[in-house]
């Protein structure tokens, strides 16, 4: 398995890189809420396609469980993905997070029309973790 790299941005360590032999094969930056205490935020995901289905992903996904778990009692995470990217509503499920809903819904998932702007709907996901 590669090595996990933990990149700490002042005093809040929840972002990551993997690295195979010096190269970054995969990533995750995430934050904790500034405005909601008991709330954290996966931004931005990525897996180098000649390493997906290796539990890379998963493996970053736990790691930001665990540095935001400690937090508070109890943290929400969230996320948000594409109504395009089934592989990432399939992840993201797997992982535990249940798709907010809303009123609209396509191929069976909410999606929250122009979440990022004019044409731009998302799927928002979010998942409770406890200590």
């Amino acid at each position: 398995m590669p090595a996990l790299a933990v990149i700490n941005y002042k005093r809040c360590a929840t972002s990551y890189t993997i690295d195979k032999d010096g190269d970054m094969v995969a990533f995750l930056i995430g934050f904790l809420s500034q405005t909601q205490t008991d709330e954290a935020y996966i931004h931005f995901v990525g897996v180098h396609p000649d390493y997906r289905g290796r539990y890379i992903g998963q493996r970053l996904y736990e790691h930001f469980f665990e540095a935001v778990r400690g937090k508070r009692k109890k943290m929400t995470i969230k996320c948000i993905t594409s109504p395009v990217n089934k592989q990432s509503i399939a992840f993201h499920t797997h992982m535990g997070f249940e798709v907010e809903e809303s009123p609209w819904l396509e191929d069976g998932v909410y999606v929250h029309k122009d979440y990022d702007g004019p044409g731009l709907d998302r799927v928002l996901f979010k998942k409770e973790v406890t200590t």
